[in-house]
């Protein structure tokens, strides 16, 4: 068994057990035959470096082992319709509650999923507008799906509920009238044989086809570019005595558009046919989504787009006057329902505004949300839910957090745990650590050099745990990574006149050719000035020069369906010379699928692959690299098609995955894996960590650069193989940055980073401090967004935003270096900033 500090000076509250969970033999991921017992009805920290093990033991064991055990008592057939874990491996749990998991992690991105739609709040405020809103004289009272975008009686008939109207125009579809429709001027029709078919169709038609485009009758150029009508005419091809006649379908510039939008198989069709798309505002709903009659409807004045549109905060207070429990009590029917509906509103509005949430408004978009407020809007959820006696499992709450913020949290973990609940927090922020009841810290290290238990305790026993990494960081410090002094730039970016979100006309300078950290409390508008309109105001000056991680990202000529419509309007910018290339990463994933992993995105598995083509067996076999991919026909197991597993059906019972009984999960058939590298075969180098293939692949020099990069940014633990969809968001923006890193040192690069610190233990960060400093000094310019205050407080300059969220906020409160900044009377910032500097003074919360 493990040995573990276990300190018992602890007392939960009395129940019919003991009052803790009871862990033993757990074997999930790299723990190794743990042991451990927690206390129940208490707020729990899991502590350790980035790969230690704490998630497999919280989530991965506890939870997992929670939820096998509820489904159990699920009737057969009503399981399969219920997503379900794995049985963890552990010997025994006791005294373990049904289990509730709020993790981070992002469910596909969709347009018509909101703030409303996650929280249920949209279902209240339907109600209340059917039941209790002000209708127009003589208009009958509308059902609660009318005032949903996303339901067919709710939905504006032209945008279909999206607020998004993508239309083609004739300059769109004609950009150059000055040609004949023979010389091409209907650019949008298709090209080769297609267009000369339609060419031919026109004439046969009677048009002329010969003189320039703008000298058509604009009866006839409205015809032959938006007409629905398809007549069918018999055609002799022009200019062919070898070509006989055909019937010839005719189409429109917009119809063929928008048929091969939406139909073609080809991406290289419908992107072209993108080009000739306009996208914006509806203009049958004004860009609201809604039918103009659930518009007429109001409640305080407002319709609902103006009530989704409202900031929470300023929500609550027109909901206040509605929630009054005295009309409730009035006897006027109307009134006592609103009251009941508007009551609910309120108090499930306030959670979040407590969370510091009361700066988004009901309509606004998931996939614009940080993982951590997708989270916080979870916790709020669960809040309202009223259960008891559960255990909640939650990742990180605090990321995406301003330290300001921090307090609310805590208040709301505290209210779940005052409801009878257990609250069981994988944790990396030191400020919810210390506040915690217990802890548990996993460790000493990542991968193999972690999986076990060195303490379970009060916090305040760790400092006498010498293995623990996590235990010289609960307390605050000032060390020489923030003694250093700041560097100081000699040129300069400047942009005016920046607008988005709650940017209103704004001007902001930032240095070049040193790090700099953009702070301010959540909603304060930061990645909205550096991942939005920094990144896409430079990249439209520099030509489309951007890139994502290491994917070239050009900018589309026109926005197509899918694409984002808000982008920032930057009226001038100066400096941009000195800037040859962007480089911005951000925290979505390497891949959308299994088959996308570390190996294969940082490149180094084909050099793995090409060692592999040089073995003798291989050579002998007439084996190329691409017989060691298990994303092609060839070398791969063709029974599971390269997966490694098999979904097994079963008729009554919830279906399974499985390791593939043909290859055993290997992904590879009997033959590709008989070739062997220094003794191991292809999928078990895929098998290996990074720390350990640094070592076995040291012989192939692309390999080893990838990989002591990757070592570098605080991912040694991870597998090679490791599947991208497992990635959390930190650990998929650091594998771009260690992919970037390995790159020749070109300097003059700007690279741009949204929280790079998410998921990274204190002592993951000294180590991406390190190589966002070496970025800096190979001639680069690196701006993050950051609320860790190790990070800001080893920056070069310091910009805040502020001084709120939302509309209280937008605006630059404070700028200079990280000490100078700490100063700062106005700033939300400066307290925390100064206490991390260790400056006397500090008064921070």
């Amino acid at each position: 068994m493990n040995s573990i500090g276990q300190d018992t000076e602890y007392t939960p509250a009395p129940g019919t057990h003991d009052g803790f969970v009871h862990v033993r033999g757990a074997n999930e991921n790299n723990l190794r035959d743990v042991e451990v017992r927690i206390p129940r009805d208490a707020i729990v920290a899991f502590t350790g470096v980035s790969g230690s093990g704490k998630s497999s033991l919280a989530f991965g064991t506890i939870f997992a082992e929670a939820q096998r055990r509820f489904l159990e008592s699920v009737a057969p057939y009503a399981r399969r319709l219920i997503a379900q874990g794995h049985t963890p491996k552990v010997e025994f749990i006791s005294g373990l509650p049904p289990a509730v998991a709020l993790q981070q992690r992002r469910g596909t991105a969709s347009s018509r999923s909101t703030v409303g739609t996650l929280t249920t709040l949209s279902n209240s405020v339907r109600m209340l507008f059917s039941r209790a809103g002000d209708y127009p004289a003589g208009a009958p009272r509308l059902d609660s799906d009318s005032f949903s975008p996303n339901t067919a009686v709710g939905a504006c008939p032209q945008c279909h509920g999206l607020g998004v109207a993508h239309t083609v125009t004739e300059d769109s579809l004609v950009p150059d009238p000055t040609l004949s429709i023979r010389e091409g001027a209907i650019a949008a029709w298709p090209g080769a044989w297609q267009g000369k078919n339609l060419r031919d169709i026109t004439s046969h038609l009677g048009h002329d086809v010969d003189v320039p485009f703008r000298q058509l009758p604009k009866k006839v150029r409205d015809w032959l570019l938006f007409t629905d009508e398809q007549p069918v005419v018999q055609v002799t091809p022009e200019r062919d005595r070898v070509a006989k006649p055909y019937q010839g379908r005719f189409w429109s510039a917009r119809r063929y558009v928008l048929h091969t939008v939406a139909d073609s198989k080809s991406e290289t069709m419908r992107a072209k046919a993108l080009r000739f798309m306009r996208s914006g505002p509806c203009p049958q709903c004004h860009g609201t989504g809604f039918r103009p009659e659930a518009l007429a409807v109001t409640v305080a004045s407002l319709d609902i787009a103006g009530f989704n549109a409202t900031a929470l905060t300023d929500l609550a207070a027109v909901l206040r006057p509605l929630a009054d429990p005295r009309k409730e009590a009035s006897g006027d029917l109307a009134a006592g329902v609103a009251a009941s509906i508007a009551a609910d509103l309120l108090g499930r509005i306030e959670v979040l505004v407590n969370l510091g949430l009361g700066y988004l408004s009901l309509d606004r978009g998931t996939p614009t949300l940080s993982p951590g407020e997708m989270q916080r809007l979870r916790i709020a959820t669960q809040l309202r839910s009223g259960l008891f006696g559960v255990i909640y499992v939650l990742d990180e709450p605090s990321a995406g957090l301003h330290p300001a913020d921090a307090r609310p949290l805590l208040e709301v973990l505290e209210a779940l745990k005052a409801s009878g609940n257990s609250v069981f927090v994988v944790e990396h922020n030191m400020e919810v650590v210390a506040r915690a009841d217990w802890i548990v810290d996993v460790g000493p290290g990542a991968g193999a050099g972690g999986g076990k238990v060195l303490y379970s305790g009060p916090v305040a026993g760790l400092r006498r745990v010498d293995e623990s990494v996590t235990r010289r960081f609960l307390e605050p410090r000032a060390d020489a990574a923030v003694a250093r002094a700041p560097r100081v730039a000699e040129h300069w970016l400047e942009l005016d006149g920046i607008s988005l979100h709650n940017l209103a006309d704004l001007d902001a300078r930032f240095p070049l050719g040193v790090l700099s950290a953009v702070t301010g409390v959540s909603g304060s508008g930061k990645s909205s000035l550096v991942s939005r309109a920094l990144a896409h105001g430079l990249a439209d000056r520099l030509g489309g020069s951007r890139r994502n991680g290491s994917a070239e990202t050009p900018e589309p000529a026109a926005p197509g369906p899918e694409a984002e419509t808000d982008f920032a309007t930057v009226l001038e910018v100066r400096g941009a010379q000195r800037i040859e290339r962007i480089v911005a990463m951000d925290q979505k994933p390497i891949g959308r699928t299994p088959r996308s992993n570390l190996a294969t995105y940082t490149g180094l598995f084909d050099a793995v692959r090409k060692a592999f083509a040089d073995t003798p067996l291989a050579k002998r076999r007439g084996y190329g690299a691409g017989r060691f991919s298990f994303n092609v026909a060839g070398g791969r197991c063709e029974t599971c098609l390269g997966e490694g597993y098999l979904e097994v059906e079963l008729l009554f019972l919830p279906g399974s995955y499985g390791p593939c009984p043909e290859c055993h999960g290997s992904r590879y058939n009997p033959e590709t894996l008989e070739a062997t590298y220094a003794g191991k075969n292809i999928a078990e180098v895929l098998a290996l960590s990074v720390d350990d293939a640094a070592a076995f692949l040291a012989g192939i020099p692309a390999a080893a650069r990838s990989l002591e990069t990757l070592r570098d940014v605080g991912l040694g633990y991870l597998a090679l193989g490791q599947p991208a969809p497992e990635l959390s968001g930190g650990e998929a923006q650091r594998i771009k940055l260690a992919t970037e890193l390995q790159r020749a040192r070109r300097g003059h690069t700007l690279y741009l980073l949204d929280e790079p610190t998410t998921g990274l233990h204190p002592a993951d960060v000294q180590l991406l401090l390190g190589q966002l400093h070496r970025l800096v000094e190979a001639g680069n310019t690196v701006i993050v967004v950051e609320h860790h205050m190790d990070v800001v407080a080893a920056a070069d300059w310091v910009i805040d935003l502020g001084p709120a969220g939302g509309d209280a906020g937008g605006k630059i409160v404070a700028t200079g270096t990280p000490r100078e900044l700490a100063l700062h009377p106005e700033s939300r910032t400066a307290p925390y900033l100064a206490r991390r500097l260790g400056m006397a003074g500090s008064n921070a919360p």
